[in-house]
């Protein structure tokens, strides 16, 4: 649970025994639409709970939001010229008759800077292994010219394709991570990567001088419909579940000027100010203004969402490198079921859960009692943390969250 400040620790105490006390102790996953359940892995633990349940001092109200026009924050379905992921109204509804498109990218420093992230309408940052982040990104309405690099799918990649309906695009996985994906319903029709055959021209290398050839692989979403198209499966998905979106700023937010996660510090850190000219938040990775070479534009959000969930070593390992005492366990990272949550919007902070019942749905977020908590129209930023994160307010209104070593 996040240490301070209290009255944030008070809030992710309730939501956490209200998780204890609604649900199973241990993660279940539920079952896939079509074919086998997700994968389980070994040794799964018992995600802590709380022991008391204090009413919390930073609980956003309850105030009822309009819902009389699409911006309006309603987890219904939206209009044919509104995109889901975004709440953000579109000049051709066509744009959206199409497959969603999930890319991985590393975020190895070697691979920076990233092409194409600014242009993505969802992206979430993960650990993958040693302390190292890679990030699954979800585009729909944009297609930009190039996407990458791309790098190696993790079991993560299980549910967030099918999340979003997404078509998922990447450059090959472990053996392990392999079989398991044989053994979801994306298989076959919604994976492409070269050990399964994908390859040119889905696939291409920019060889670029100083940077290594694994760090070469770019896509893009226009191509990668291509093969959608050839397998019959680029149709406007059906989405069960909606994110809901409002201009309107919720009531009982906390003042946030600045925030980070530091996941491995010196390396991988996602670190966030808010601009309150253009009412964004504009990312830096270690100390660096993190820009897509495609615009030269530094990354924003409209949200980012320090995501909290069960991390669990598999029984399987993800890299075989070395000395055996340098292997690493691949990670189950548990995206299903309910959890902590915190959004930054507007240059505040809220607490509430996450939610995913079912495995074609995507993630949902409530607040106060079980209101819809309503993101600002745009993108998000998922921050995907271990439980046992902690955070610390290292100044007013600027914050740092250390997640568990993995």
């Amino acid at each position: 649970m996040f240490r301070q400040p209290v009255a944030l620790c008070l809030s992710l105490l309730l939501f956490i025994g209200l998780l204890a006390g609604c649900s199973s102790p241990e993660p279940v996953a539920t079952p896939t639409v079509t074919r086998t359940p997700p994968p389980v892995a070994t040794n799964t633990p018992v995600p802590p709970t709380a022991t008391s349940t204090p009413q919390p001092t930073n609980t956003p109200t309850s105030t009822p939001i309009p819902t009389d026009n699409p911006g309006d924050a309603t987890p219904t379905p939206w209009p044919d010229d509104v995109n889901p992921f975004t709440g953000l109204q579109v000049d051709d509804p066509a744009l959206l008759d199409r497959i969603p498109i999930a890319i991985k990218i590393s975020n190895s420093p070697q691979a920076r800077p990233q092409s194409g992230m600014g242009a993505a309408d969802l992206v979430f940052e993960h650990f993958a292994e040693g302390g190292v982040t890679r990030y699954t990104t979800v585009f729909y309405a944009n297609e930009p010219e190039r996407v990458g690099s791309v790098r190696s799918g993790r079991l993560i990649d299980l549910e967030i394709p099918a999340m979003y309906h997404a078509l998922f695009g990447y450059s090959g996985s472990s053996a392990g991570v392999k079989n398991h994906i044989r053994d979801t319903d994306l298989f076959p029709q919604f994976i492409a990567a070269p050990d399964f055959g994908v390859g040119a021209p889905y696939f291409y290398r920019v060889p670029q001088a100083g940077k290594a050839f694994e760090h070469t692989l770019f896509t893009n979403p226009t191509v990668l419909r291509r093969l959608a198209d050839e397998r019959g499966i680029n149709a406007r998905p059906d989405f069960p579940s909606h994110m809901a979106f409002s201009e309107v700023v919720p009531s009982g937010g906390e003042p946030v000027t600045s925030f980070a996660v530091n996941y491995l510090p010196g390396s991988c850190t996602g670190e966030w100010k808010y601009d309150a000219r253009s009412g964004l938040w504009n990312r830096n990775v270690v100390g660096r203004a993190h820009v897509d070479p495609l615009t030269g534009d530094q990354i924003t959000a409209a949200n980012v969402i320090v995501v909290q969930a069960n991390h669990v070593y598999t029984d399987f390992w993800e890299e075989m490198i070395g000395d055996r005492r340098n292997w690493k366990l691949s990670i189950q990272i548990q995206l299903w079921g309910q959890g902590p949550a915190l959004l930054f919007r507007d240059g505040e902070m809220f607490p509430g859960t996450w939610h995913r019942e079912n495995r074609n749905e995507m993630l949902t977020f409530t607040y106060g009692d079980g209101v819809p908590l309503p993101l600002k129209p745009g993108n998000t930023w998922f921050q995907v943390v271990p439980l046992g994160t902690e955070s610390t307010e290292i100044g007013e209104g600027e914050f740092a969250f250390k997640p568990p070593k993995m």
